[in-house]
């Protein structure tokens, strides 16, 4: 899939140390380890996505996959965008071409958890549901004592069903 300059393609494996580097220039998302990455591009390729620019340098990434106790939904697990990429609604675009992508699979839901104070994380998700004019519930996730060193708790968006290629809304807020 190709927008403008952008290219929205399955990651593979040589991506793996490019979504590592990307992830530490986002920022505000907790690096892993670059073998996590390379598993991500490799072994779920098929429910990620990389953002490539025409001159290589990737932009953007969704690191997903699919539950098994939830298998018609596609858990987010990470969403990066460059900061020389944001405000293009990039993420946006990255999700829907993962709907697109996974829909003929049986994926029906967009899943993923968030912590309370993540402002772009949470309009990111309630305004894909709204794209999709789907329902958006928002469910317990992981408390802060599920986590070794007082992380924030995460809640659950659990956001469909969903159906591919949703009415374009004028009203649409980004």
């Amino acid at each position: 899939m190709t927008d403008g300059t952008i290219t929205l393609r399955r990651p593979t494996v040589a991506d793996g140390t490019p979504v590592w580097r990307l992830v530490e220039a986002c920022g505000a998302l907790e690096r892993n380890t670059a073998y996590a990455y390379l598993l991500l591009c490799s072994h779920f390729a098929g429910t990620s996505v990389v953002a490539e620019r025409d001159d290589g340098a990737l932009v953007g990434f969704v690191a997903a996959y699919r539950p098994p106790t939830d298998p018609d939904a596609l858990f987010v697990w990470q969403v990066g965008v460059h900061p020389d990429g944001r405000g293009q609604g990039l993420a946006k675009r990255m999700l829907a071409h993962l709907i697109e992508r996974t829909w003929p699979e049986g994926v029906r839901y967009l899943s993923a958890t968030v912590t309370p104070d993540n402002g772009p994380s949470n309009a990111l998700f309630t305004g894909f549901a709204r794209r999709y004019h789907a329902e958006c519930a928002l469910l317990p996730g992981f408390e802060s004592e599920h986590f070794p060193d007082g992380h924030d708790p995460e809640r659950l968006y659990r956001i469909g069903p969903l159906v591919p290629s949703p009415p374009e809304t004028p009203t649409e807020v980004s």
